[in-house]
């Protein structure tokens, strides 16, 4: 096995996986860091659950860390490049998915009554954790696709990518209620202070 450092970032560029090196602060590293981030904190947060109680919520989890691999896959490549045609995109099945998973849980909640803050149980406090960095990352990749404008079709490809993440956050913001929920916590209701 080969060593783990390169040395080929120490003048601050590094490679994408479409082969172009760029600076490290480059917008597209912006984004596929920030999804990584993302990724590193779900991690996280399926530690945090139980493994016999929530096979169905890491199951989701599973899958989205999967998903948001291939966006940050797809962020590291040129779209124009060979290597973008090589990574599974997200498609519109993955965001329904998405969907489904926040209106079942949504159907077992008590009806939203006011601006929630990031608390309760621990694991609702990791996914309003994962929900931050989300909308971070969604952030990022709506600022990216300035940068796709001399691109065919560079738009087009990040469009999905964006609707995900945005639907991904509202995932992550109605797990939060939920993990409050099973574990018999009150949301942590916002009172302006006095």
């Amino acid at each position: 096995m080969g060593k783990i450092y390169t040395k080929t970032g120490d003048r601050g560029k590094t490679g994408l996986f479409s082969g172009e090196r760029v600076p490290k602060n480059d917008p597209r590293v912006e984004a596929y860091g920030t999804v990584d981030e993302l990724n590193s904190f779900l991690g996280v947060l399926k530690t945090a659950l139980d493994q016999r109680r929530h096979e169905k919520i890491l199951a989701e989890l599973a899958n989205i860390q999967s998903d948001l691999f291939c966006i940050g896959a797809r962020l590291a490549s040129y779209p124009d490049k060979q290597a973008a045609g090589t990574v599974p995109g997200i498609d519109a099945h993955r965001t329904l998915a998405l969907e489904q998973a926040i209106d079942h849980m949504q159907s077992v909640l008590d009806p939203l009554v006011g601006f929630i803050l990031p608390g309760g149980h621990p694991t609702a406090a990791w996914a309003h954790v994962c929900r931050a960095v989300c909308r971070r990352a969604e952030r990022r990749v709506v600022e990216l696709t300035s940068s796709f404008n001399n691109i065919p079709d560079g738009k087009d490809q990040l469009a999905p990518i964006v609707e995900y993440l945005n639907r991904l956050s509202d995932y992550l913001f109605t797990l939060a209620r939920y993990c409050n929920a099973i574990h018999r916590k009150g949301d942590v209701i916002w009172e302006p202070s006095q």
